[in-house]
């Protein structure tokens, strides 16, 4: 009765393929990559998600002009540059991810992939998203009117709000805790594409405003030139230091790569000493033997081409296990 039960009970059968294939899957001793892969196939949809629902709230149909400003320039807001940044890399690491459970990541094409991941999150990623969140809620703390005034709460829930500008960052720190980064991996690339995104999106922003006459950010509107000029140089320079200021952070979870690759080199240097000792205990062993004959004779090779203490060490075992 119970074999018939196992054999037609579809949520056993289950069961068990569902063991049985994860014993397959966590036959690996790295459990962090399970866990990079579970949590980019997560923030993988749910950038999916919040993009697919940004697009369902009707905006452009307002009839606030503050309002529909929002879909208008759309592409002017740096939450939504970051929030694509993302998105590319996120993908771009679950590619890597795949690559990696198939054992193909040391290929030219996985090599190709985690560099320009690496380069992506580092000189892209980080700093935008460090930046978008730091100053949307301290000024968002200061005045909302300034940043997000509460006109858009009319169609903007605050769940989305959260994962535009509050959400993001936690994808960084989880992807710090997860991936080791202790120093740049193209520095100079990395910084070139820093510099780009912060020129170009200040070429967009302030032409936004002088063809429109409107500031997508309203705290501009409280200041006169200079104080926008200090505060575009206060930008950039922020943003710099995030970049800077991620590799130190990602030591402190994983540790100085000095320490990693001394440790490496002992453990390589432990076994070639273990080998080496394998090695002369069978010399020794084939130095003192002869057609299956112990040799004695301190006349004969290879007694007689070493020195006395290392005739005598060879032979001591003999001497000591005699009766005589």
């Amino acid at each position: 009765m119970e074999e018939l039960w196992k054999d037609t009970n579809i949520f056993y059968n289950v069961l068990c393929f569902l063991i049985t294939e994860n014993e397959k899957l966590f036959d690996r001793s790295d459990s962090n990559l399970y866990w990079r892969t579970v949590f980019h196939i997560f923030g993988i949809l749910h950038h999916t998600y919040v993009g697919i629902s940004g697009t369902t709230f009707g905006i452009e149909n307002s009839k606030i002009p503050d309002i529909r400003m929002l879909y208008t320039y759309r592409a002017g807001y740096l939450t939504g540059w970051n929030f694509v940044f993302q998105t590319i890399f996120l993908g771009i690491s679950l590619t890597h991810d795949v690559l990696e459970w198939l054992d193909k990541d040391k290929s030219s094409l996985g090599e190709k992939i985690k560099y320009w991941r690496d380069v992506i999150f580092c000189g892209m990623v980080v700093p935008c998203t460090l930046f978008v969140t730091t100053m949307f809620w301290c000024v968002y703390a200061i005045d909302r009117e300034l940043v997000f005034p509460q006109i858009y709460d009319q169609v903007v829930p605050w769940w989305f709000n959260h994962c535009v500008h509050t959400n993001i960052t936690i994808v960084i720190l989880v992807e710090t805790l997860l991936q080791a980064r202790r120093k740049p991996t193209d520095m100079k690339l990395e910084l070139i594409l820093y510099v780009v995104i912060a020129i170009v999106y200040a070429i967009v922003y302030y032409t936004i405003y002088f063809t429109t006459n409107r500031w997508l950010y309203q705290v501009f509107g409280t200041m006169n030139w200079w104080q926008v000029c200090l505060y575009q140089l206060a930008i950039w320079g922020m943003m710099y230091i995030f970049y800077r200021i991620q590799f130190p952070v990602n030591r402190i979870f994983h540790g100085k790569e000095e320490n990693v690759e001394s440790n490496e080199q002992n453990e390589q240097m432990d076994k070639n000493d273990e080998s080496s000792i394998k090695l002369n205990e069978n010399t020794k062993i084939d130095d003192t033997k002869e057609n299956g004959k112990v040799i004695t004779d301190l006349k004969t090779p290879p007694f007689s081409t070493k020195s006395w203490s290392i005739k005598f060490r060879s032979i001591k075992n003999q001497f000591e296990n005699s009766r005589l």
